[in-house]
């Protein structure tokens, strides 16, 4: 791990300017009670994150380090790391540093796959694993200093390790300063914040600290006159100290009667110049000797020093020490470092703009003539080559392919950088432009994708250039949510004669992904199906392409077995192709149509593989997929909860990502969730939130989008609204077949729906559709469940409905079909339908008055309660309940005994579960692998289960599992309760 920073800075004359700098937090007590109750929390074993930001010089960098001694008192592991400008295109620097790892260690005690084009989530799955391992032995605080510097993969990394181990004894401490524009550290902050971490902002000291630091420097309190000269500071503590030690070296400031006074009024005009003073005491070689070493960074090393001056280190010893016992630079492991940001400021302005752009490429020469990684000559090529000087542009070329593996938006702004030092006659701009698309689009930054590509294929000299990356604009506004451009896009890429295999086969695999995204089967099918007769003759890319196109074309009409055959020869082609072709990821489509077709187990076994296929591969823009998909296979098994976990997370991370393919999918199961719960407000924000992102182009799922709109619609507005929004599901039998075959629920609710808007006629065709799939589809009983259900609706049909009732694969759906069951066996004779009229016929003086089936709809209702409230369906449950009341009958709002809201008999069995395997040591991943579920859901309701027990680590688990085995697990353990 690497060293904390000293705990004292003393300056010449004895005086512990660490210690004055310490006491000054007496006038910071907020800040120092957030750190010391976060360092008692650990030892109790709580994590907990403190955010700290501020102006340079306000003493950010000492309060981490007074943290650091005050948890190295209590016993803790310590790590601490920094990220500066100079290092910030290296991936995840601060927490290697922090670590004591790096991305080539991680790699070779555990490499991922050869052909992995993404090592953002393998490095962070790493990191995790590495943090969990050492935390597991005890409290731990990570601190990390100038995060504005951070990198975005660190930010990427902190955005996740933070919430995933929350619940073990690791304090961060995360610190930055303000004023940094562009500083993806502020969205970081705001995302912890939410979810709970302190912030504070580092104000000036007020005049109680003033004085009492004034009196540690000079040895007494301050007159009047020097507390009004203190103020020029503005509260800074850095450039008071400055002040005070300038004063105290001049001999300007004297002790009298008991106090400190001005003896001299030759000060600094402005105090911003103090530390321009200090440096104008130094020697002229050891002044030039500090300038060439702030070009190199805050922290440099000397042998770049001395080669920087082409000289021995030993020549450099007199101006170092110098430069040491002046404060100006301090040792920093196996660097010297400016001892602050300001100081390191201040010596770079006293350079003039034309010798440091001289120096910098002085700087980027020698760090290239090494050999090795191009990344440090590539900090200082980024803002100080010229244009078409080809030395730096191959170093930028060099560290492009160096960082794109580890750091995407860092490859993406360094091509960028060589594009517009690149000229338009130089023959290496189309390979950049290609290469400056690429990281744009890996990075998530779209739109700047897809304008870099548009620019570029104005002026391509040839047309393979322009196809090519037409090719690229394609497959980013197929990422981005658009895919009716991107149709475009790769129908014009196709058009272009002599196109090589390659770039063919990947054009026309967008072509055929966008053509399903827009539900446009149709506009492709006759090129898929020459592609699959003649596939020897085509690429793998398109074959796999192709085979997906025609599952959609045969999902819409309505041929099961077609759809899944052809899905899974795509997913058995898609590994024969190269990494780049293989972004598909045909499995996730697989689990897509088996959640469908409601076959849950192979679904969730292809979910599982395709998780791992992604993180191995690298492919970071899929990330979110599994967790979307999976959200929408918790829903069909009736698991709300973990539908919600799943769908959030991945929403979250196709945010972070700005891939928008899929988000459509999860917006819907969290609109679904929150119409079975009731919670109309937020089912109304996701349906906007829905809308916002179909407006900006996204269409994957949007037929199963448009079912839960009218779910809510119905709920809000009743049928007749909800039939507007269904409008095609009822007149367009294309769309009527595909959302049939997509949702076994949709048959049945649409049928109702229908009958209660008055359109029977509307009613008899979907019924009539639903027939139809089933009786084409007989080895899938989903459908043959839905067109029961469907027809006992229409016909009243107690028989069909009994038996939709108990043959539905959905926990929901058997309870919705047991509710018809009820409504019908309580209506009086020769009525039907989900009436509320129709229940006022029934009384509870016995069956068969008025043609109803009391003891029977009562039987029936119960089972639709029980199956309502047994997956958390608290509006479908009232619906019961009132449904009862008409027929005398009043339930619980728990059929069985009501659960307890904490304590142990309040755990749910996944709850149990959890705990239990929590309880045991195993990490979030461990536990997801034997429970056979997801890091997401795995945390979702360890939430849950220490919101319950009032508790919020794993230790405090552990113990609270421990006694309430040894009390025989029958109740509650008082603590918990």
């Amino acid at each position: 791990m690497g060293a904390p920073p000293s705990a004292s800075d003393t300056a010449a004359g004895g005086v512990d300017l660490g210690r004055s700098s310490r006491r000054g937090w007496r006038g910071r007590s907020r800040e120092w009670k957030i750190v010391t109750a976060l360092l008692r929390a650990a030892e109790e074993s709580r994590g907990g994150v403190l955010l700290i930001e501020g102006q340079s010089g306000m003493g950010k960098s000492r309060l981490l380090a007074d943290a650091i001694e005050a948890a190295a008192g209590r016993g803790f592991m310590l790590a601490h790391g920094a990220a500066d400008e100079p290092s910030q295109l290296a991936p995840l620097v601060p927490l290697m540093m922090a670590l004591g790892e790096s991305p080539q260690t991680l790699r070779e005690v555990k490499g991922p796959p050869s052909d992995t084009v993404d090592l953002r989530l393998w490095l962070i799955e790493q990191l995790q694993a590495r943090l969990e391992e050492r935390v597991s032995h005890g409290p731990l605080l990570i601190a990390l200093d100038d995060l504005q510097w951070a990198d975005p993969t660190t930010l990427l990394a902190l955005r996740s390790l933070i919430p995933e181990l929350a619940s073990y004894p690791l304090v961060w401490i995360l610190s930055c300063t303000t004023g940094h524009t562009a500083c993806g550290v502020d969205r970081l902050y705001e995302v912890l914040q939410r979810d709970g971490a302190g912030r504070v902002v580092l104000e000036p000291l007020g005049e109680r600290a003033v004085a009492e630091i004034v009196a540690d420097v000079l040895g007494a309190a301050p007159s009047p006159e020097l507390l009004a000269l203190t103020g020029a500071t503005g509260g800074n503590p850095f450039m008071l100290v400055e002040l005070l030690r300038g004063l105290r070296d001049e001999g300007a400031a004297a002790i009298a009667d008991g106090q400190v006074q001005l003896v001299s009024r030759r000060l600094p005009r402005r105090v911003q110049e103090i530390a321009r003073t200090r440096l104008g005491r130094l020697s002229p070689h050891t002044r030039h000797l500090l300038q060439v070493a702030a070009i190199l960074g805050r922290s440099f090393r000397v042998d770049d020093l001395a080669d920087m001056f082409a000289e021995p280190p030993s020549r450099l010893l007199p101006a170092l020490e110098e430069a040491e016992t002046a404060g100006v630079v301090v040792p920093s492991g196996d660097q010297l470092m400016f001892r602050h940001d300001l100081l390191w400021q201040a010596v770079t302005e006293t350079v003039t703009m034309p010798v440091r752009h001289a120096l910098h490429r002085q700087a980027a020469e020698m760090l290239l003539k090494r050999g090795g990684s191009a990344i440090p000559a590539a900090a200082h090529l980024m803002h100080y080559a010229r244009p078409g000087d080809a030395h730096a542009l191959e170093g930028l070329d060099h560290a492009v392919g160096e960082v794109l593996p580890s750091s995407p938006q860092s490859a993406a702004d360094l091509a960028v950088r060589a594009l517009e030092l690149t000229a338009s006659s130089d023959p290496g701009r189309f390979d950049r432009t290609v290469t400056a698309v690429y990281a744009l689009t890996t990075s998530g930054r779209l739109p700047e994708a897809a304008e870099f590509a548009r620019t570029a294929m104005s002026q391509a000299s040839q047309p393979g250039q322009a196809a090519r990356l037409r090719y690229e604009l394609a497959y980013a506004l197929l990422l981005a949510g658009r895919p009716l451009e991107a149709v475009t896009e790769a129908e014009t890429a196709l058009g272009q004669p002599d196109l090589p295999d390659e770039l063919r086969g990947l054009a026309e695999q967008v072509l055929f992904r966008a053509l399903y995204a827009c539900h446009d089967y149709r506009r492709g099918r006759e090129r898929a199906e020459v592609i699959v007769a003649a596939k020897r003759d085509h690429s793998h890319a398109a074959q796999v392409g192709a085979h997906m196109l025609l599952s959609y074309s045969a999902w819409a009409d309505g041929r099961s077995a077609g759809g899944i055959d052809h899905i899974r020869e795509a997913v058995r082609i898609a590994p024969r192709d190269q990494v780049q072709a293989r972004r598909a990821h045909p499995r996730l489509h697989l689990a897509f149509i088996l959640t469908d077709m409601r076959m849950l187990e192979e679904a969730e076994a292809q979910l599982q593989s395709a998780s791992e296929e992604i993180t191995a591969l690298g492919h970071t823009a899929y990330a979110s997929c599994p967790a979307i998909f999976r959200a929408r296979l918790r829903l069909a098994e009736g698991r709300l909860d973990d539908a919600t976990a799943e769908a959030q997370a991945g929403l979250a991370i196709a945010d972070e990502m700005s891939m928008d393919a899929f988000v459509l999918v999860g917006l819907a199961v969290l609109m679904i969730v929150a119409v079975h719960r009731g919670d109309m407000d937020t089912a109304t924000a996701h349906a906007q939130r829905y809308e916002d992102r179909r407006q900006a182009g996204a269409r994957f799922g949007i037929t199963w989008g448009t079912w839960a709109l009218a779910l809510l619609a119905d709920a809000q507005d009743g049928p007749r609204k909800a039939l507007d929004l269904l409008h095609a599901a009822y007149t367009d039998p294309a769309e009527q077949r595909y959302l049939l075959m997509s949702e076994p629920d949709a048959a049945a609710w649409l049928t109702r729906t229908a009958l209660e808007a008055g359109d029977r006629a509307g009613a008899e065709t979907v019924a009539a559709t639903a027939g139809r799939l089933a009786g084409d589809n007989p080895d899938f009983p989903s459908l043959a469940a839905a067109a029961a259900h469907a027809q006992g609706i229409l016909r009243g049909d107690r028989m069909e409905l009994s038996r939709a009732a108990t043959t539905h694969l959905g926990p929901w759906s058997r309870a919705s079909a047991a509710e018809d069951l009820g409504v019908l066996l309580a209506a009086p004779a020769g009525d039907s339908g989900r009436l509320d009229s129709a229940q006022q016929g029934c009384d509870h003086h016995g069956s068969g008055r008025h043609g109803c089936d009391h003891e029977a709809a009562i039987e029936a209702l119960d089972e639709a309660l029980d199956g309502y409230q047994r997956i958390g369906a608290g509006r479908d449950a009232a619906r019961i309940r009132a449904r009862l009341r008409r027929l005398g009958v009043r339930r619980r709002h728990w059929t069985q005994s009501e659960r307890p809201v904490s304590g142990w008999s309040s755990l749910t069995d996944t709850e149990r579960n959890v705990a239990a395997l929590a309880a045991q040591g195993l990490t979030n991943p461990q536990v997801a692998t034997q429970m056979f579920v997801s890091p997401h859901t795995v945390k979702f309701h360890l939430r849950q289960v220490f919101r319950k027990l009032g508790i919020a680590s794993r230790v405090e688990l552990a113990r609270l599992a421990t006694e309430h085995t040894a009390d025989g697990g029958v109740t509650g353990h008082p603590e918990a309760s």
